[in-house]
């Protein structure tokens, strides 16, 4: 994924909400979100070319997510995919932090990421650009291609009208699909520069991107928790510039 915008420990009747847009060439197969025929308490979409998976939630109410670091300099072929980091954690037993120690001892051989991994209780952060695993502190944040809460114009706006939708009481798919279909593009001056040129990074400024029938927002995510376990789980998903294509949701208990 691309942006993660998410609420953790922020609000009393909702510990953990979610949304997210996952931005990926539109011909790389993957499935929408559902439980994982191999491991029926993973639910969540998954990459069918490497198999691993970008966002998903145990029936356990552990919860991965991963995005891209973006960085201009040409790079050579990772040998292990970022997906495999999401997979890893919500298919193990290992706890958040110990696992995520354990990526970190191997961050060379994936290409740049940042990823989340924990649960209601706790969230950890790690990437391999950064500064090793961080505890993340209940509030609002947000994550794109670069790190945690970098204040990228989309990174910053989204925090805001999360953070404004929670204190509304407004909190439903409906409204943070809304939020996540923004593409509007901030002046140039404040976009950041990742080594891709102006013209890219004005491509991937918004929060939705639909640039062109090759590359853009596959999936927009939204998870909603609630304080007695309830999960929301809406996904949807979108083809050539941003072309809708369906969408999926999903309630259901969590076991803890």
């Amino acid at each position: 994924m691309c942006l993660i915008l998410f609420a953790f420990r922020e609000s009393a009747a909702y510990p953990l909400v979610i949304a997210g847009n996952r931005d990926e060439a539109y011909q790389r197969p993957a499935t929408s979100a559902a439980f994982w025929s191999d491991f029926p308490h993973v639910y969540g979409g998954r990459d069918l070319e490497m198999g691993g998976a970008w966002m998903g939630i145990t029936l356990a109410g552990r919860f991965a997510a991963v995005t891209n670091y973006r960085d201009g300099a040409p790079k050579g072929v990772a040998p292990r995919s970022r997906g495999d980091l999401v997979g890893g954690y919500l298919t193990g037993m290992q706890a958040a932090q110990p696992y995520l120690h354990s990526v970190a001892a191997r961050k060379a051989e994936y290409a740049g990421f940042s990823t989340l991994a924990g649960d209601l209780d706790a969230l950890w952060y790690l990437s391999n650009y950064g500064d090793g695993v961080q505890a993340v502190a209940p509030g609002v944040h947000g994550l794109s291609n670069h790190l945690l809460d970098t204040p990228w114009p989309k990174v910053e706006n989204g925090r805001r009208e999360l953070a404004a939708l929670l204190r509304g009481g407004q909190l439903s798919p409906a409204a943070l699909f809304d939020m996540l279909a923004d593409r509007s593009v901030a002046p140039p001056a404040a976009l950041p520069d990742t080594g891709v040129g102006v013209r890219r990074e004005k491509q991937l400024g918004p929060k939705f991107i639909a640039v062109d029938e090759r590359y853009g927002t596959r999936a927009s995510t939204v998870v909603i928790v609630t304080r007695d376990g309830e999960v929301t789980y809406a996904e949807r998903s979108f083809g050539g510039r941003g072309k809708f294509c369906g969408e999926v949701t999903r309630r259901f208990r969590l076991t803890v």
